[in-house]
């Protein structure tokens, strides 16, 4: 399919539901360091393509002075020719956060460009960012009559001009129009009224092929389906199957790139409860397909979200459901994990603490204020052992301090959440590669440097902070369940927390 931007006229159509390339979440969080400057980094993507986003950039530091920033390709030469950037207003009230709007031009993997100067000088850091069009809505009533009325009145007052030209163009001055005037410019009347109609007809028909053309950029980037089927008792095969017919030839499975070491991750949701979550690992098999044998696990209804990145860097989210008899399975091995726990409520409360198997606990430093829809946060969660000291085992979990799943409490909203902020690690990784100072800032955002140009990055061995945290924003009010994922003395943890958000 051709991805093209879109014209002016099917714009003034369009609106937006928060869809994402995590599922429901569709802005974007970032925190990461420009050179000497460490960085919160918000992207409030638009509704539509071509769109303005918005940006909010908070400094951790006052020595900031100015933040510019840039949208380019995330790769290919786009990626490599940068336009005049734009200057980010600083707040009046607040010296270290800074505004900017940015148009957004095209669809596909984009990324945003954030150039620091201050006094400890220059640095900058990409965000990468997915750039879809969302969904449109009719055309409000009022605009409509408003539009039909004043196309009647340029119609008739056309014809009349017209008409009026071939009555009376040709006449003396002080001459009356004739019959035979009078038939003339009643023949020239009738052609231009059908030449206007037939104006009219060819234009509607245009508008309509380019509002299908629009729907089917929508329908592209919507997520992909998930096919399910279990196969010999305890083996889950998973098939995607996009929503456009073309999605298929335009992201290939035996083309998707690894994830912090992994070609997808898959999360297993038990529906409606919440009440168990698995975070697995599948194989890639011949004919683009996953696999993955079971670990145990009960009999149940199961929500899918398989996050996958296509070679360009555009993350996908695969989402599908799965009913799954009693699993016997093998045990849990190398990054995956499970959790098990109680439902959560359609109304959650709030939780602060959560025990882990060895008897230690991991505690969420919520703030005391409640927690609002579309507000970017810094979630921070630290991990205790059973004698209630800072956990000393902590090590890297797949390349970073830790892993989060933020989850809606009806499914609408998924979001896998890491140290650096939503982003997909390999799409940050192909933005952090063409910025100054890239290996410094690949190992500020994703606590390693680059080893190849699409594995993720993997930090030095031994212990880590018992302290994680995340970047990230509600995207709408409702009960949620949050998954922290760490990893100590070797093996996988996870704790959960549950919140209502307004």
């Amino acid at each position: 399919m051709r991805l093209r931007p879109l014209t002016i006229p099917v714009l003034l159509l369009a609106a937006a539901l928060p869809l994402g390339a995590h599922v429901g979440s569709p802005d974007v969080f970032f925190e990461g360091s420009a050179g000497p400057y460490r960085l919160f980094v918000t992207v409030r993507m638009p509704q539509v393509i071509p769109g303005i986003a918005q940006i909010e950039v908070r400094s951790e530091s006052n020595d900031v002075r100015t933040i510019q920033v840039v949208p380019l390709r995330l790769t290919g030469q786009g990626s490599k020719f940068s336009p005049t950037p734009d200057v980010a207003q600083a707040s009046k009230d607040d010296p270290q956060f800074f505004t900017a709007s940015l148009w957004l031009m095209e669809f596909g993997a984009l990324q945003v460009r954030v150039l620091a100067d201050g006094a400890k000088g220059k640095g900058e850091l990409s965000v990468p960012v997915p750039s879809y069009a969302q969904r449109s809505l009719p055309m409000p009533s009022s605009l409509r009559w408003l539009l039909l009325l004043l196309t009647v009145l340029l119609a008739v007052g056309l014809v009349s001009i017209v008409g009026a030209g071939a009555r009376e163009g040709n006449l003396e001055w002080g001459l009356a129009s004739g019959p035979s005037n009078a038939r003339r410019a009643r023949v020239v009347m009738g052609i231009t009224a059908v030449a206007v109609i037939g104006i009219l007809y060819l234009g509607k028909a245009w508008w309509r092929a380019d509002a299908r053309s629009y729907q089917d950029v929508i329908n592209f980037f919507k997520p992909p389906r998930a096919d399910a089927t279990l196969e010999h008792g305890n083996r889950l095969v998973i098939r995607a199957k996009g929503p456009d017919p073309d999605w298929a030839d335009w992201v290939k499975m035996d083309e998707v790139v690894p994830d912090h070491n992994h070609l997808m991750h898959l999360f297993l949701v038990s529906a409606p409860g919440l009440d168990h979550m698995w975070h697995l690992h599948p194989d890639r098999v011949a004919g683009g397909a996953f696999e993955v044998d079971l670990p145990t696990m009960p009999a149940g209804h199961y929500q899918i979200f398989a996050d996958i990145v296509d070679k360009r860097g555009f993350p996908w989210t695969l989402v599908g459901t799965v009913d799954l008899p009693q699993i016997n399975g093998k045990p849990l091995l190398g990054d995956d994990s499970a959790w098990s726990g109680a439902p959560l409520a359609s109304a959650a409360g709030d939780s602060k603490i959560s025990r882990l198997p060895d008897g230690g606990r991991m505690l969420w430093q919520r703030p005391d204020i409640p927690l609002q829809a579309k507000a970017a946060l810094n979630f921070k969660f630290t991990v205790e052992d059973k004698e209630g000291k800072p956990a000393q085992d902590v090590e890297p979990y797949m390349g970073m301090a830790g892993h989060a799943e933020f989850v809606r409490s009806d499914l609408s909203v998924f979001a896998h959440v890491h140290p650096a902020g939503s982003v997909s690690m390999a799409a940050l990784e192909l933005a952090q590669s063409g910025t100054a100072g890239a290996p410094n800032t690949m190992q500020a955002a994703g606590q390693g440097a680059a080893q190849t140009a699409m594995a993720m990055s993997m930090p030095s061995s031994g212990p880590v902070q018992a302290e994680v945290s995340f970047p990230y924003g509600f995207p709408r009010p409702g009960a949620y369940r949050i998954f922290v994922q760490i990893k100590r003395s070797g093996r996988v943890e996870t704790a959960a927390f549950d919140t209502s958000v307004q």
